[in-house]
């Protein structure tokens, strides 16, 4: 018999049907058994009369809760159940795979231990329906992103993991001997991009894993990533970027609404709106300043950068005062940049680029690269670079580049923001830190 998913039910009353999901409860009376049978698409109650089948009932009784089962039966309409007015008269049960007693956690128990363990065993974690939304709207999401790309004449590229040389500057680089040589793993997708740019692609995207040996244990911070990432070409500066990205934002916060705007506000108490375009934009310089005024002290050594208290604290003041909760923070410092970002041609100190944050959150970076070769190859050296050591990065700049520019975007940092997320944890499958290399 062909299964049918328990949302669907309510089209098949009177009918036998076939249901295969986990035993969510099983409340075992004197004269009944009641099983709460567990789908993806949601609950339903299936009743079972003892004195019909001591037999079947006996196997009822020694299942443990989570246990994977297929069930038969007849679809009723029974105004007293809870769970839609249904339940399924119970026919035939067949085990798939019995939940061992205890559990190590009962994912729907009204306690929940340390988010650490649960890391430990997160298939069961994952079985809970908060967890199940998050990657509901983490596809539908993406879903949007990619169309929205589509539909602007975008191309999508898959680039490689494993590259011969860094692909930023810095220090949070994972090496790995690779034959007779080192290799490292892509901390972005970068050079790749530029690359397509100067191939002629003019409009690329790419949405794939970003590695960075980052030693820090915060909310915010992972090893391993989705990236996703963007380059177009023919741009006058870093402004045509950001008036792509906004828009880009709106059209997938309008299709996550769309879908799962009602879900999300009763799971999440989390009302969601399409942020205002534009985005409000400051500068680095002017940033810098209004912290001062505020009150906020940056440290010493973020004379040209800004820590996560200056950006929460910036964050919070765009949503009061202007009810933002996205806001560009442009024109960075060439000593907090990477060599490829285009300086000002009035200024020299400053770039064409930008942060994106997202409730205080930097969710995104970006910038118009340079694209001129022999300027280029001076910023490299600029930094401290070899030029040889990047030299075939920099022969994509040779023969005909156009100027262009681009962004690289959390995933999983933009799910916590559209969720209220406390831990990007929550808001990624699997998570990778430096003491957390499994499951």
């Amino acid at each position: 018999m062909e299964r049918t998913q328990i949302k669907d039910l309510n089209q098949h009353v009177g009918k036998q049907v076939a249901i295969q999901g986990w035993l969510h409860t099983l409340r075992d009376q004197k004269s009944m058994q009641f099983l709460i049978i567990r789908d993806r698409t949601g609950l339903v109650q299936v009743a079972h009369y003892k004195k019909g089948n001591p037999e079947l009932a006996e196997k009822i009784s020694k299942l443990g809760t989570e246990s994977a089962l297929t069930i038969t039966g007849q679809v009723v309409e029974n105004k007293i159940v809870k769970l839609g007015g249904l339940e399924i008269q119970l026919e035939t049960l067949s085990i798939e795979n019995a939940a061992e007693i205890p559990l190590p956690f009962e994912p729907f128990g009204d306690y929940l231990p340390e988010q650490d363990f649960r890391l430990d065993w997160r298939y069961l974690d994952l079985r809970r329906d908060v967890n199940q939304l998050i990657f509901e709207v983490q596809t539908t999401a993406e879903q949007a992103m990619r169309q929205y790309w589509l539909d602007n004449n975008f191309i999508e590229i898959h680039s490689p993991k494993i590259m011969g040389m860094p692909s930023e500057s810095g220090a949070e680089l994972f090496s790995l001997s690779y034959f007779e040589t080192t290799a490292y793993l892509a901390q972005s997708p970068q050079f790749y991009k530029q690359m397509a740019m100067a191939a002629g692609y003019e409009r690329v995207f790419e949405i794939g894993p970003v590695f960075r040996a980052d030693p820090s244990f915060t909310s915010r911070h992972m090893t391993e990533f989705t990236g996703i990432d963007m380059e177009m070409s023919w741009i006058d500066s870093h402004e045509d970027v950001m008036v792509f990205m906004e828009h880009w934002l709106a059209h997938t916060y309008n299709e996550v609404n769309e879908k799962h705007g009602q879900a999300i506000e009763t799971t999440f108490n989390v009302h969601l709106q399409t942020p205002k375009i534009p985005f409000p934009r400051i500068t680095m310089a002017e940033a810098h300043e209004l912290l001062k005024e505020i009150g906020y002290q940056l440290p010493p050594e973020k004379k040209f950068d800004l820590d996560p208290g200056a950006e929460r604290t910036l964050g919070a003041h765009f949503k009061e005062t202007l009810g933002h909760d996205y806001v560009f923070i442009t024109e960075w410092p060439f000593e907090a940049r990477p060599f490829y970002h285009m300086l000002k041609p009035e200024n020299s100190t400053i770039t064409r680029s930008f942060d994106l944050l997202g409730k205080g959150l930097e969710v995104a970076t970006g910038a118009q690269r340079e694209h001129r070769y022999e300027i280029l190859k001076s910023q490299a050296q600029a930094k401290g670079l070899n030029p040889e050591t990047i030299q075939d990065y920099l022969n994509y700049f040779r023969y005909g580049t156009p100027p262009h520019g681009g962004f690289g975007f959390g995933l999983s940092r933009f799910l916590m923001i559209l969720l209220n997320l406390s831990t990007i944890r929550e808001s990624v499958f699997l998570f990778r830190g430096p003491t957390r290399l499994s499951p």
